[in-house]
């Protein structure tokens, strides 16, 4: 596979532009190539030029990678909690099988992270991760996924195909020359991440928007950034759109089959919709702050001197903690009478039922299904591994609905401030929320856009007001929002 090699220029930064050009002596005008003619040399030459070769290549391999895994996981997931629940003679799973599921998914993903390199990856409650993960960690980063997220963990999919993205991408340069050109790391490792996710968040825009507004770059730096993105994202649609046609395997993206009819949003949707998308963020932060303590409880907090616990403590306080997100799920059955894998994996699959019939759940069920899928997925942020913001999506969309007979207000109201509020809060990124929520929307997204976006603004202010309070009151620093891979 071919290699990005350095441009005309030798010391340029193909993923950053050219270098200034000092202007010859005696000449007047600015000292430095105006933007559009630096943007247009780099462009050309062989090094960038081979850039996008790169991605164009890493994103096949790197999306059927994602697609098996995404596939198996869907696949595994159908086992646990339909097939294996019916072969036993239940025509659901009982309200016990969270228990011995989660204890198991603990027992298994302990040896992964205490044993093999890249500890199965990031804790997610840090977010999405920081710099790409080396190709090294990426058989623990997927060991862990498809041992725990099938078994129930409430996590998502999106951390560890981003973690495997960026590590398999990585592959396409060799050791030697990613050390001689560290610049390459980050670009190759977000073109493996965006080819992907590039389907897994219902549209290959989101990824692309994602890493627009993560990367906080601007100008002529943010175009040569996203399209080694763009296009490892388009080649990886194009792979998993054809193999879930040609194999028939069900991917499980997020996306909403039915949504409720919606008019153009009146006066009461505002007023409501302000405080509803305010709840929302609270739970959202206040499950967030729940997983960084639960973090501290199982890995130990570097902020202290006191010495981390050593890794058997911290095995036995994961399993620990894989039953207690158990232990939330069955409270969900009991309390509601309803399938305990409503509050169990992703959300993903419940998203869609509760969007496409949001009558049949009573308000109590949603209100319970909020409470105890925030609990789990808190303590599952920070002792398991997995993706933060499917399982937040759920629960936004739940209270948006269980607020939605609220006078003035309306079921598609109610779901699209919950969907808006609750990405928002988790990933810091209101733009990327919009374009989210606006996709799974689908037709009606056009007349709910202005309380989409007025939704995502609070809930940007309000998680950061929350957060800011925590802080003084814990006397640390509010946690920065970490950046996609």
């Amino acid at each position: 596979m071919p290699e990005p090699s350095a441009g005309p220029s030798g010391g340029d930064d193909p993923t950053t532009g050219p270098a200034p050009r000092t202007a010859p002596a005696g000449a007047t005008g600015p000292a430095e190539v105006p933007a559009p003619a630096a943007l247009r040399e780099v462009l050309l030459t062989k090094g960038y030029l081979g850039l996008l070769l790169i991605s164009a290549l890493v994103g096949v391999p790197v999306s059927l990678a994602a697609f098996w895994f995404v596939g198996l996981e869907h696949q595994l997931q159908h086992w646990v909690w339909e097939s294996l629940p019916d072969a036993l003679g239940h025509d659901r799973a009982p309200w016990w099988w969270p228990l011995p599921a989660l204890l198991l998914a603990g027992l298994l993903i302990v040896p992964v992270i205490t044993r093999l390199p890249g500890r199965g990856g990031h804790v997610p409650v840090d977010g999405l991760g920081g710099p790409p993960a080396p190709p090294k960690a990426v058989p623990g980063v997927v060991l862990a996924a498809l041992v725990g997220l099938p078994l129930g963990v409430v996590l998502g999919p999106e951390a560890p195909l981003m973690a495997m993205g960026g590590g398999l991408a990585l592959l396409a340069v060799r050791p030697a020359r990613r050390t001689a050109r560290p610049q390459l790391v980050p670009v190759l490792g977000a073109a493996g991440s965006t080819a992907a996710i590039s389907t897994i968040f219902g549209s290959p825009l989101v990824a692309a928007v994602m890493m627009i507004e993560a990367a906080g770059l601007g100008g002529p730096r943010l175009l040569l950034l996203i399209m080694p993105c763009l296009l490892a994202s388009g080649v990886g649609a194009l792979v998993f759109t054809g193999f879930g046609h040609w194999t028939g395997l069900s991917i499980g993206a997020l996306s909403l089959p039915s949504v409720p009819h919606s008019g153009v949003p009146d006066p009461g949707d505002f007023l409501w919709g302000v405080p509803v998308a305010g709840a929302v963020t609270v739970v959202c932060v206040v499950a967030q702050t729940l997983g960084r303590r639960v973090k501290v409880f199982t890995i130990g907090d570097p902020e202290r001197a006191a010495a981390p616990p050593t890794a058997r403590r911290t095995g036995a306080r994961t399993v620990l903690c894989a039953v207690a997100v158990g232990a939330c799920i069955s409270a969900y059955a009991l309390l509601t009478g309803r399938s305990p894998q409503e509050a169990a994996l992703s959300g993903q699959a419940t998203l869609g039922t509760l969007a496409a019939d949001p009558a049949a759940w009573s308000v109590f069920a949603l209100l319970m299904l909020t409470l105890c899928k925030a609990a789990a997925w808190g303590v599952a942020l920070g002792s398991l591994r997995g993706g933060p913001i499917f399982p937040a999506v759920l629960i936004g969309a739940a209270l948006g609905l269980a607020c939605a007979p609220l006078p003035g207000f309306g079921t598609a109201p109610g779901l699209a401030v919950g969907l808006a509020a609750a990405s928002t809060a988790v990933t810091r990124l209101p733009v990327t929320s919009t374009v989210l929520a606006t996709a799974l929307l689908g037709s009606q997204a056009s007349n709910l856009l202005p309380l989409l976006l007025v939704t995502a603004v609070t809930a940007f202010v309000v998680g950061e007001l929350v957060r800011g309070l925590a802080a003084r009151r814990t006397g640390r620093a509010p946690a920065p929002a970490a950046p996609p891979r």
